[in-house]
């Protein structure tokens, strides 16, 4: 009888959190178990995507694959930056708040990163504080985690591109 009593009551607690007919979800896609809400620190921009389906589209656009004699991670990161896409045949459009910028991956020496630059014919800059709305996008961007920080090329206030290597194992 007690071995009766155990699981009936676990199924009459879990029945009190809502009804047997009413199934709807609690705010997670399921493809990746993210929120679909987001929410920012104050002061950092947050990095969406146009479309849903950002991983995905992102992995059929072309990364290029370079070498470089540098070995240090910021050298590597500046090339990444510099060859990253600005176009939507090498980059994904993302966006903060009003502004259009380009995602794309570049892979130099081996190390894969994800690249945010502004588009050909657009601003010249990225917004201020972009680099910490970066890193907390990643994720949910790539599908990938954040393998280091954060690089820039440009000014510390007002950078011209952003590069994160990637850990998608």
């Amino acid at each position: 009888m007690k071995n009766l009593l155990l699981p009936v009551a676990a199924l009459l607690s879990l029945s009190a959190c809502g009804s047997w007919f009413h199934r709807e979800g609690v705010g997670f896609t399921g493809i990746d178990g993210e929120p679909k809400t987001v929410t920012a620190e104050k002061g950092a921009a947050d990095y969406v995507a146009r479309r849903m389906s950002l991983p995905a589209e992102l992995a059929g656009k072309p990364t290029p694959r370079l070498q470089s004699d540098k070995g240090d991670i910021n050298s590597l990161a500046g090339v990444a930056i510099a060859n990253g896409g600005r176009s939507p045949a090498t980059a994904v459009e993302v966006g903060a708040g009003d502004v259009d910028l380009y995602l794309s991956t570049v892979e130099v020496n081996g190390v894969l990163f994800a690249v945010l630059r502004t588009p050909e014919d657009g601003i010249d800059r990225l917004p201020e504080g972009a680099g910490a709305g970066f890193a907390q996008s990643v994720p949910r961007l790539t599908g990938c985690l954040a393998g280091g920080q954060v690089h820039q090329a440009g000014t510390a206030k007002r950078p011209k591109g952003l590069a994160v290597p990637l850990n998608c194992s």
